[in-house]
């Protein structure tokens, strides 16, 4: 499906006038970048029109679309109602995306909230199939992508995803950044990246790296995890030697940038990454 990498904004890139989704679809093309993701954070803001919209100048563009789901998602919640409200938010997220030509919709999958990490994996697996059963069932086609997360608090290390990836029809979106501030300073080395793209061939295939879907941004972390993100070279992030790990794997598909200004960066790695 993809023939490189093609780097792009969370979110509407900042320079776009007037500022709406097909706006920054087009602003995407117009900077040389190659991809969006489509902000759902705070609510799934586009109507089935826009969608439509959306995937028609998306393909015009040259332009791939990708989305990221509410913040108020816990599959792992104490509450049976907050569990299936998280079920479906991520099933909205996914029908709108998929409307809008989307290859992949991530999200945040839940907390541990003081339970095992086996008995958090099972109660995410589970919501995790109801939402693959619904999508099926609708014949939704877009792929479902638990994201690696930056506290030891979430759900969402590499391990978790990639045994679930292994187990029913997700695929990880990883979170490189995330994966770095998680590991409270450590996943930030060529040699590092090398291993955990290894780790992610030996689970899912040398095909998977082809068609990837991950995230990249300068971050603040403490001991605990993540604090917040910050541009790349305001950052301890060593995204050149990560570009150079993936380009070394001859990773194809889709690096989203979640800096502060996802516009400048985003063009940032695309620069570095060409320089390779």
């Amino acid at each position: 499906m993809f023939k490189k990498l093609f780097f792009g904004t969370a979110g509407i890139p900042s320079s776009t006038e007037p500022r709406n989704n097909s706006n920054g679809i087009k602003r995407v093309s117009e900077l040389g970048l190659g991809a969006m993701e489509m902000a759902f954070v705070q609510s799934v803001y586009l109507t089935k029109e826009s969608a439509l919209q959306a995937k028609k100048v998306a393909q015009e563009s040259n332009v791939f679309l990708t989305a990221h789901g509410q913040y108020f998602i816990n599959l792992n919640s104490k509450e049976d109602e907050k569990i299936q409200a998280s079920i479906n938010r991520i099933i909205n997220a996914a029908k709108i995306s998929s409307l809008a030509g989307a290859f992949s919709v991530t999200f945040h999958a839940g907390f541990y909230q003081g339970m095992s990490r086996e008995k958090t994996y099972s109660v995410i697996k589970k919501g995790l199939e109801k939402i693959l059963e619904t999508l099926k069932q609708e014949k939704i086609n877009i792929r479902i992508s638990p994201e690696t997360t930056g506290k030891e608090t979430q759900f969402g290390s590499l391990d978790e995803l990639l045994q679930l990836s292994t187990e029913i029809n997700v695929r990880p979106c990883i979170d490189f950044s995330h994966l770095h501030a998680r590991s409270g300073g450590k996943e930030n080395s060529y040699k590092e990246f090398r291993q955990s793209l290894e780790k992610t061939e030996k689970a899912l295939g040398s095909a998977f790296l082809k068609e990837m879907h991950c995230h990249v941004s300068g971050i603040n972390y403490s001991a605990k995890g993540e604090r917040n993100h910050l541009m790349l070279p305001d950052s301890d992030m060593k995204y050149k030697e990560l570009l150079q790990a993936l380009k070394d794997f001859d990773c194809r598909g889709i690096i989203i940038c979640e800096s502060p200004d996802p516009q400048e960066d985003a063009l940032l790695l695309k620069k570095n990454f060409e320089e390779l």
